[in-house]
């Protein structure tokens, strides 16, 4: 709850009706990672580096909850490499 009271003051100057929609785009994926225990950082860096070449057919793959269960599935780096 502090999180709400604290942006509700930043809230009010995003700049723009498209910078809001952005913002709340941007809060609702950090969000969303924090509650499936996702590092955000990790994700957005991740999904920004693919998403200009990532098919457009294929942009469900991005979002937190099935970005995390390819992340499971693929084989962890070897140690030695």
């Amino acid at each position: 709850m502090k999180l709400i009271g604290i942006g509700r003051i930043n809230w009010l100057f995003f700049g723009s009706d498209q910078g809001g929609k952005t913002a709340a785009v941007l809060y609702s994926f950090t969000a969303t990672c924090k509650l499936l225990g996702i590092d955000t950082f990790a994700y957005l860096r991740d999904v920004l580096e693919r998403l200009p070449t990532h098919p457009v057919e294929r942009l469900a793959e991005l979002l937190p909850h099935n970005w995390q269960a390819a992340a499971l599935r693929a084989p962890s780096p070897s140690p030695l490499s």
